[in-house]
């Protein structure tokens, strides 16, 4: 392959999307596009009703690109919708170029991207050095080529994804199989109340200059890590999210800052934290939540429900059978990662390497 670059400037224009507010968001009319809707983290999509600039107006195929909290380059192929501030709407008006191959390339230099970013709080890529990033550069004909090995990778992942998602759904049966399903206690184990084995409380907030500072400890959203502190606020704990879309249950054994989130301290003398992170997944949290605008999780209402006790012993038993499920994973995370790495580095170059 020729070693021939470009810069993402000159290959298309970059049109950012509305700031819509709240009072426009509402249950009629097109669909608003967040970066949360992109990312799949989110239920809770708005609508607008009305006029609107078409410069903001997205369709099936169109490329999109998250700068602001969260990198990324996606295809958009859900129908008509409106775009929203910080996701950029690719226009392909200047050189010829592979649609497919730019976004496998615009993908794998987003570790350089990250590096280019700004702010204390909402990381963001400032337009001007977004555009001056390098990309390779070949003929029409080698980057169809490209795109086409890399689909096929693509495709291999998506099986390696599914086993993934199997193994996850395996520990799930297992916990069931093991003690009952914990909302209806189906093998009728003694129960005791929620809030003497985890107890919930909402995350601390941070000042903005300290929630990006040069510590190793993890700060943590509702939806994972989203930088380092010096300082923590909590030690082994269960995280999920306050309001809206509950989202994801993580574990952290060791201090981390939980910041807009659902907390669960817990008690380890007498539990095992994988065997609670499990039971709070499987108990539903969804259905404690309250409000008209954005559902928030009721901390009275889980307080008190009963859930199931299990003796320490039966808790460690899956809590090994969890790291054994876990083992395989991480296996499988690192045959993706390999494979990916060295496939894009022979397809596009040292052009994206780190």
């Amino acid at each position: 392959m020729a070693k021939s670059y470009v810069k993402l400037g000159e290959l298309a224009s970059y049109i950012n999307g509305y700031a819509f507010k709240p009072k426009d968001r509402g249950t009629d009319g097109l669909p608003i596009i967040r970066i949360q809707d992109l990312t799949g983290s989110s239920n809770d999509r708005g609508f607008y009703k009305g006029n609107y600039p078409s410069k903001i107006e997205i369709n099936t195929g169109d490329v999109l690109i998250s700068w602001s909290a969260s990198l990324g380059v996606y295809i958009w192929n859900n129908g008509k919708a409106l775009l929203n501030q910080h996701i950029f709407k690719v226009v392909f008006d200047k050189k010829e170029i592979d649609k497919d191959y730019f976004v496998y390339a615009v993908q794998f230099s987003l570790n350089k991207m990250k590096r280019l970013t700004h702010g204390a709080t909402m990381k963001h890529v400032v337009k001007k050095d977004f555009e001056n990033v390098l990309i390779p550069y070949p003929s029409l004909e080698e980057q169809r080529k490209i795109a086409y090995v890399l689909d096929k990778l693509k495709i291999s992942i998506g099986k390696k994804t599914s086993e993934l998602n199997k193994l996850d759904e395996l520990i799930k049966a297992r916990f069931v199989e093991m003690f009952g399903d914990p909302i209806s206690n189906s093998l009728n184990k003694p129960v005791e109340d929620f809030i003497n084995v985890v107890k919930l409380q909402r995350g601390f907030d941070l000042p903005v200059r300290k929630r990006n500072s040069n510590g190793d400890i993890p700060v943590f959203g509702s939806n994972g890590i989203l930088g380092y502190h010096t300082e923590f606020k909590a030690e082994n704990g269960i995280i999920t999210g306050r309001s809206g879309t509950i989202g994801n249950v993580y574990r952290e054994q060791g201090k981390f800052w939980p910041l807009n989130t659902s907390l669960f301290s817990v008690n380890t003398h007498g539990n095992n934290i994988v065997y609670l992170q499990y039971l709070v997944d499987l108990f539903h949290l969804e259905r404690f939540c309250n409000g008209a605008g954005v559902p928030t999780l009721n901390r009275n209402d889980v307080h008190c429900q009963k859930i199931i006790s299990v003796p320490l012993s039966l808790q460690n038993e899956f809590a090994n059978f969890v790291q054994q499920v876990d083992k395989s994973k991480f296996e499988n995370i690192v045959y993706l990662n390999k494979t990916l790495s060295s496939k894009i580095l022979s397809q596009l170059g040292d052009a994206i390497r780190d």
